[in-house]
């Protein structure tokens, strides 16, 4: 019988401060009761849907797509892809041509996971809006061989646009509108050893119209 051999955590500490995408909300925390005054604590926590490491929903861009309580829960847990697409320049577009060699292993249930080391290296800083971003194409492609699930270790799997221009959001449009999920900020890709892990998105099931929600990653390293 296989077990868990292995561990690693791919998600980032989410507390006051923790760096958001523009506009977004950014996270406060509050004392709600405290041991020395009320013999217990609690925390009460304002966060985006979109904070640290997290999933979109279809409902983030599609007006009648399904909310983040409503979603199968295996679109959150499959085998993982980790795709090696590090060393790129700020801003690069990751084209099919960067993800094909892994192509073979891509399949209903898989989930594809781009390591840019983006988020290892840039989170909090301003170079993090710098991230590479994922091509139409390449996301047309994934969705053609059944993915439904893609993460990356950056803010978006889209360019994100600081200045005047209008985002196209490809990627979201194409992944969400399929009925698929984004994961986004995964930290830590280039900790897991095995080929093929494990990989846990599980967010939070929120009700009332949640459009994503923080999750736990984690790479589980199965043993024989």
């Amino acid at each position: 019988m296989s077990g868990i051999g292995r561990i690693v955590d791919l998600s980032l500490p989410v507390g006051p401060g923790t760096q958001v995408y523009p506009d977004d909300p950014e996270p406060a925390f509050h004392q709600a009761f405290r041991i020395e005054t009320d013999r217990f604590n609690v925390l009460r926590i304002e966060l985006g849907t979109h904070t640290g490491t997290h999933v979109d929903a279809p409902y983030h861009f599609v007006e009648d797509g399904a909310k983040i309580d409503e979603l199968d829960p295996f679109l959150f847990a499959g085998p993982g892809v980790i795709v090696d697409v590090t060393g790129l320049e700020p801003r690069a577009e990751i084209g099919w041509d960067a993800i094909e060699p892994w192509a073979d292993r891509l399949r209903p249930g898989s989930i594809l996971a781009l390591r840019t080391d983006w988020t290892d290296r840039q989170f909090g800083t301003e170079g993090a809006y710098d991230h590479p971003f994922v091509s139409a194409e390449a996301c047309e492609r994934i969705i053609e061989r059944g993915v439904r699930t893609l993460a990356i270790d950056a803010f978006s799997p889209d360019e994100t646009i600081l200045d005047a221009r209008e985002p196209t959001w490809d990627a979201h449009r194409i992944v969400l509108g399929a009925g698929g999920v984004i994961a986004e900020n995964l930290t830590n890709l280039g900790a897991v050893r095995v080929e093929e892990p494990l990989l846990c998105l599980f967010p939070l099931r929120l009700s009332d119209g949640a459009d994503g929600s923080p999750c736990r990653a984690v790479a589980l390293e199965l043993t024989d």
